[in-house]
């Protein structure tokens, strides 16, 4: 085929003859006219989604539960996955196969360092970040700076302050963000807190949330002994650590062996309140705000510890290990003055004081959907979010707000009496001591 930019420089220099100008145009019709060298998937035809309309998305720290995240998101046809990162060499192998299963092909590209990853793929749209706690919000913090939409599995935040820097910068930079609340898009949880705001619980004054029934809200300050470390090519261990203070190698850290250690962890309380928290304010028409009184409870979970929110309702925490108010995990209770919800992993319905509550269950979910234009998929609400630029079901301020009801209830913990919180001003009352554990040192490079 003849080169229509060498022929157009010649022009510059040269006079076209009458059948070089002839030759040039039967070249470029010829090219113009060959729709069959376009494949059909490319025009969006037979049910493919064009490239053009794909989200292309990056995978960040993928292990156990970020595998189930990728996979979900990479069953959306509108969904591409291209590369991935991880300081870990075996876990990055692990994700590239994975991607590179899913495309039955070798394409996925593979990074270290997340400086790197974010600086050179200018073309992923989104990141999907499942590191452990301690990364989840700088990371996030980095990849909308650098103009991703950022998907985080939870805990999303360390600290209040690093939940108001998801929040921060999502609105400076118009970054759409879900945290990985993904019962806010179960059909059973939204029935739950449904029933709350349609008023057919009646009034209710006390919630219920679960957290974990393993390990304490007062968390370890030691840390593990000192291991020999591995090359870097294998684990790098400062990025593994990222903001957390320095601490020696240990291999059980880097196999899920970091919780219970207040360096990396959320505790009992953050660990399932993360997703029960954002429930019950969601329920209770405090999406946007946080409790203002906890009171301490004398025990090392701080189950039964009762936080007040400004509208009076009464959230209590719950281990429930002789399963009063649910079976499963994760669960709420909603406790009205004509009936009651529970709702917890493994239901096929919500229990219900009474079964009448049940009749519209189709139709109040159908109908929440409707209204709010949200499925009943959590990861089809991020893409849907990324590209009509609407607010994800657990925005920024749905997850920084019940996070920081999880780090007052941890500080509470921690400082052996009752709270008093500000959230508007985002401050303990008359409380500098508390007000200083509103944040962490974070070890540079790895800072906000």
């Amino acid at each position: 085929m003849t080169d229509l930019k060498s022929e157009a420089k010649k022009s510059s220099s040269t006079r076209f003859s009458r059948r070089t100008i002839l030759k040039t145009a039967s070249a470029a019709g010829a090219f113009l006219a060959a729709p069959s060298l376009i494949p059909a998937k490319a025009l969006g035809k037979n049910g493919a989604v064009p490239p053009s309309d794909k989200v292309v998305l990056g995978g960040l720290g993928i292990g156990g539960r970020g595998s189930y995240d990728l996979r979900r998101l990479m069953q959306e046809p509108d969904v591409i996955c291209v590369a991935a990162c991880d300081p870990q060499k075996s876990r990055l192998e692990q994700t590239k196969q994975l991607i590179d299963s899913r495309y039955e092909n070798s394409d996925c590209a593979t990074y270290r360092d997340i400086r790197e990853y974010l600086a050179e793929r200018t073309d992923i749209d989104a990141l999907l970040i499942t590191t452990g706690d301690r990364w989840h919000a700088l990371a996030s913090i980095m990849a909308m700076r650098a103009g991703k939409d950022v998907y985080s599995e939870k805990p999303s935040s360390m600290t209040i302050a690093e939940g108001q820097g998801v929040v921060d910068t999502a609105q400076r930079y118009c970054r759409v963000y879900q945290s990985g609340m993904q019962r806010l898009s179960e059909a059973n949880f939204t029935f739950a807190n449904e029933l709350l705001r349609l008023g057919r619980l009646g009034e209710v004054r006390t919630v219920r949330a679960h957290i974990a029934p393993w390990d304490a809200a007062k968390m370890s300050f030691d840390w593990r002994p000192g291991e020999p470390e591995p090359p870097i090519e294998e684990t790098d261990w400062d990025a593994w650590l990222g903001p957390c203070p320095w601490r020696p190698y240990h291999s059980q850290y880097c196999k899920g062996g970091w919780r219970g250690y207040y360096d990396f962890h959320t505790s009992c309380i953050g660990e399932w309140g993360a997703h029960t928290f954002a429930q019950c304010q969601v329920a209770i028409g405090a999406a946007d705000t946080s409790a203002i009184d906890y009171g301490y409870v004398d025990n090392e979970s701080g189950d039964g510890m009762v936080t007040k929110f400004a509208n009076g309702v009464n959230m209590i925490l719950e281990r429930d290990l002789e399963k009063k108010y649910w079976h499963g995990s994760c669960g709420v209770r909603y406790e009205g003055t004509e009936g009651w919800v529970a709702i917890a992993d493994g239901y096929e319905k919500p229990e219900v004081s009474n079964p009448a509550l049940l009749a519209d269950f189709d139709k109040i979910v159908n109908e929440y959907s409707e209204r709010t234009l949200r499925p009943m998929n959590h990861w089809r609400n991020f893409v849907d979010c990324i590209k009509n630029r609407r607010s994800a079901v657990a925005n920024p301020v749905v997850m920084h707000r019940s996070m920081t009801t999880v780090h007052a209830a941890n500080i509470c913990m921690w400082l052996l009496r009752d709270m008093k919180f500000d959230p508007i001003k985002e401050e303990f009352l008359d409380d500098a001591e508390a007000n200083r554990l509103r944040s962490r040192a974070m070890r540079e490079p790895w800072i906000i």
